[in-house]
């Protein structure tokens, strides 16, 4: 026990005392704390993996650690950097899912940012559509302008890479739109290209697109519902006077509704060539698409749910 013991205390020292050297020190989203700690050996910050490992446990700390960037140097000791590990982030991961608009991001940054001011809304609200969904790290000192340089250009960065055909129907504003649309009302990837055919088939017939989420995001924050996505949308909510609503204005809504993925900027871009003039969704969130009215209103019979 007694050579234990001394394993176990000199295991802890500093890896050099008199190196006090910054290193920045990254943890990812997901990373277990053996990972942690073999990355830390790697990076020269731990003598031994195990034994951090194991101090981690001691502490209770495992559930503790964030996700983030630390500075960490080789005189600090395996416990102060543990500790440094639960508190002392430069930069902060943040998650951005598809299809969240302006007003949920946010509320998501102001959860997560130290910075974070009630003005940041109006700013991302002017930017919606190019708020490109992702996972960022955002330094915690960031103020609103970094965090939209940074999701900007990002959207650049995934537009440009998509292969854009010189036929495609709709102009880099209009696919966003469109693509908004579709992130909304296509919950699997192969629906996609189908939401966009249909949408492109009722513009170029001047038919209403009668889209739901148009709708939801005309009405914003239901406080019944705590979601800024209404769900079950009643008669009263598809007249409500909004250029956005595409129940009562034809076209597309006058700017995007949400902040779409790749996949639905790739589907909005190049959409299938179909006949298709109608879908409903059945209960696991799969489209039916139909070409007459008729044959829509038997797939709601058949898969609309109540």
């Amino acid at each position: 026990m007694f050579i234990l013991a001394i394993w176990w205390n000199n295991m802890l020292l500093a890896v050099n005392p008199k190196n006090n050297t910054p290193t920045i020190f990254v943890v990812n989203q997901g990373d277990g704390v053996r990972e942690i700690a073999y990355n830390l050996r790697s990076k020269g910050l731990v003598r031994n993996p195990i034994a951090f490992f194991l101090l981690i446990k001691k502490l209770g700390l495992d559930k503790k650690i964030e996700a983030g960037d630390f500075r960490l140097n080789p005189s600090m000791t395996a416990e102060e950097i543990a500790q440094t590990l639960t508190h002392g982030r430069l930069d902060i991961w943040v998650t951005i899912t598809e299809g969240v608009r302006a007003e949920e991001i946010a509320e998501i940054l102001k959860n997560k940012i130290p910075t974070h001011k009630p003005f940041w809304k109006d700013v991302l609200v002017q930017k919606e559509g190019y708020l490109f969904p992702d996972t960022y790290l955002i330094p915690k000192d960031a103020d609103i302008e970094l965090v939209v340089t940074l999701m900007l250009d990002n959207f650049d960065k995934k537009y440009t890479s998509i292969e854009i055909n010189e036929n495609s129907p709709f102009s880099k504003n209009d696919s966003v739109i469109v693509a908004s649309l579709i992130e909304r009302e296509a919950k699997f990837l192969q629906d996609r290209p189908l939401v966009a055919s249909v949408i492109l088939n009722r513009l170029n017939i001047n038919m209403k697109l009668d889209i739901d989420a148009t709708v939801q995001y005309a009405l914003g924050y239901n406080q019944d519902q705590k979601t800024w996505w209404k769900k079950n949308l009643s008669l009263d909510d598809l007249k409500i006077g909004s250029p956005y609503n595409t129940y009562i204005n034809q076209g597309l809504p006058p700017k995007p509704i949400a902040n779409p993925g790749i996949e639905s900027l790739r589907a909005a871009i190049e959409p299938e060539n179909t006949e298709y003039l109608y879908y409903v969704s059945d209960k696991t969130g799969r489209n039916h698409y139909a070409k007459t009215f008729a044959e829509h209103q038997a797939n709601i019979n058949r898969y609309a749910v109540n």
